[in-house]
């Protein structure tokens, strides 16, 4: 009783401890094993949280692949450095060559290395209209409303002198039923520079004229007018006045105006009027023809 007495302080204490280990129950140890939480109880919440999980270390795993991709792409790119193209390090490793290459190339500007030109002077000299053949149809309201067919060369250039020139033409013309005809051929000497937009000639050559009045030809001669309206024959208007045998009792007076006008670069359309006055008889003549320009 004495001993209970002395150690009733130290078993106050202690009872209650060991009065809670061993009556405790299963569900109340902090142990996870021997525990039953409310999941044991609802197994349907369990599943629940154990299907959220799975999600989660599905999504934490893409996210995980992803980065993994992003660093071998840039771990690739890192490593394999961009190749210039074979023309880039063609050029990079000749840009000297090429830049003579092109130099020697072009002729302009060998022309310059040789001697500084005088562009205004070469202006001048580089004719604005060009050779050209001409094939076509002619309509004579005098000669019984005839229908026939042209043929002729414009301007082969036969010298240049200093800024002008000396050009050859010549033309053939007829009816279908060959009641009207009329052909020759002439030189024509450009006194002011061939690059201008204006120039005169005199004409002088031989021509033949044959009508159901009247046949007349011998020496032609009289002058030419020419207005260029865009250089190298893109467009241009002439008037030629020629006087056929003249002083001769069957002189022939020949008035012809024309007009041209480029389709491409080579071919062009040209349309003219030509009126014959003799003594005999006034005839006209219309024609448009295709022209191939040199």
């Amino acid at each position: 009783m004495t001993w209970m007495n002395r150690r009733s302080p130290l078993l106050t204490v202690a009872l209650p401890v060991v009065s809670l280990l061993i009556g405790a129950p299963g569900w109340s140890s902090p142990l996870p094993v021997d525990s039953h939480t409310a999941s044991d109880l609802n197994p349907a919440a369990n599943e629940l949280t154990l299907d959220r999980g799975q999600r989660m270390s599905s999504w934490e795993l893409g996210i995980g692949n992803r980065e993994q991709e992003v660093e071998d792409r840039e771990q690739a790119i890192g490593v394999l450095p961009l190749s210039p193209s074979p023309i880039a390090q063609a050029t990079e490793s000749r840009p000297d060559a090429t830049q003579e290459e092109s130099d020697r190339s072009s002729p302009v500007l060998e022309k310059w290395e040789q001697k500084i030109p005088n562009v205004l002077e070469d202006i001048k000299r580089d004719p604005s209209f060009r050779t050209r053949a001409r094939l076509g149809l002619s309509y004579f309201p005098s000669t019984f409303d005839s229908l026939g067919w042209n043929v002729g060369v414009e301007d082969i250039f036969l010298a240049r002198l200093g800024a002008t020139g000396l050009t050859l033409s010549g033309d053939y013309q007829a009816t279908f039923t060959g009641k009207r005809k009329a052909g020759g051929a002439d030189l024509r000497y450009y006194l002011l520079p061939l690059g201008g937009y204006f120039n005169l000639a005199p004409v002088l050559g031989y021509r033949y004229l044959e009508t159901p009045r009247y046949i007349t030809d011998g020496l032609n001669v009289g002058f030419r007018v020419q207005a260029v309206l865009s250089r190298t024959g893109a467009a241009d208007i002439s008037l030629t006045q020629t006087w056929v045998a003249p002083q001769q009792s069957d002189e022939v007076g020949v008035t012809k105006l024309s007009f041209g006008f480029a389709l491409t670069h080579n071919l062009r359309v040209s349309t003219d009027v030509e009126k014959q006055n003799s003594k005999q008889k006034k005839d006209t003549r219309y024609g448009i023809s295709m022209e191939w320009m040199f």
